[in-house]
């Protein structure tokens, strides 16, 4: 069995999808938040973050994006991604990759803008340039969109709530909604889906 180290509102909300989709079962651990973490959790998570995923043979693994990617690979059936041969599984390794690297670190920039300057009085300049990181990294995402009902191929992939679950940490979500219609369109589609009603009423992602 799994086992997934978590919190609400985290990246955990992604993984619990995969894990729900795939039918796969899994024990939950609540990670709190502070600074003086468990050793035994440092040992598997040596930045104290979450989300954290213990596979079934006890090693475990981290980053949200990297967790997505082992279960669609051990779920082929739960079809969680493109399949490895498909032309669209490059597309998903492309997003999810430029997703991970690019605007979850503006994310992060954003709400700990003091691990990212040694300067107390610069933490308004790393906010500010988190946000048009954001907002540059949204709009080639809103552009990928265009004519298409999913970031990849014909089906909704790991790879949509990802980009969904990221969106709605955008600091300003009106903006957000406006500013990219094609993101918007999608993000609507999974507010309305059953599984992300019952996830976003534990992570309190977007407004019910």
């Amino acid at each position: 069995m799994y086992k997934l180290y978590t919190r609400p509102g985290s990246g955990g909300f992604v993984v619990e999808a995969a894990l729900a989709l795939a039918n796969a079962p899994f024990e939950q651990i609540d990670v709190p938040k502070t600074d003086r973490p468990d050793p035994a959790f440092l040992a598997i998570s040596p930045l104290n973050q979450v989300p954290v995923l213990t596979l079934p043979d006890g090693r475990s693994i981290t980053e949200s994006a990297a967790i997505c990617v082992l279960l669609a690979e051990r779920h082929p059936d739960a079809r969680l991604a493109p399949a490895i041969d498909a032309p669209a599984r490059a597309d998903f390794l492309r997003w999810m990759a430029f997703m991970s690297s690019v605007l979850y670190p503006a994310v992060l920039r954003f709400y700990y803008a003091n691990r990212y300057t040694s300067d107390a009085d610069g933490t308004k300049a790393v906010k500010q340039a988190a946000v048009a990181e954001m907002d540059r990294g949204f709009a080639v995402l809103d552009t990928a969109l265009e004519g298409h009902d999913w970031l990849v191929g014909d089906l909704m992939s790991l790879a949509d709530i990802y980009l969904v679950m990221l969106v709605a940490w955008h600091p300003d979500v009106d903006k957000a909604r406006t500013a990219w219609p094609n993101i918007e369109r999608l993000w609507a589609r999974l507010r309305d889906h059953p599984l992300m009603k019952k996830l976003n009423t534990a992570h309190e992602m977007w407004p019910i």
